[in-house]
């Protein structure tokens, strides 16, 4: 059953910088979108005052997977080198009841 997962980054100050997700991003070097992916979004939600990034997984394992092996390692090292990094205010996994893409 595909599953949703959700990060959300408070809005500090009003700084819409994107430098830290585009650090990742970028470090990911991802041509391909990885296996079980199905969408990949991020932007401002500024009703809410957050950056949210809201992933599309075929299945929570493959987007677990995907954190374990891909995403952690980055994010371990921003961490620890920039201290203007921080760890998302959210985190959440849910089962979706219906996926419909174009």
């Amino acid at each position: 059953m595909a599953v949703a997962f959700v990060q959300e980054f408070q809005i500090q100050g009003g700084d819409r910088s994107t430098t830290n997700y585009d650090t990742v991003a970028e470090r990911l070097n991802v041509a391909e979108p990885p296996e079980g992916s199905i969408v990949h979004t991020a932007g401002f939600d500024e009703d809410a005052g957050v950056f949210r990034i809201f992933d599309v997984w075929e299945t929570r394992e493959d987007g677990e997977r995907f954190i374990r092996e891909q995403l952690q390692p980055i994010l371990a090292e921003l961490m620890a080198s920039r201290p203007d990094a921080t760890p998302p205010d959210r985190e959440t996994w849910y089962e979706l009841h219906d996926v419909m893409t174009k």
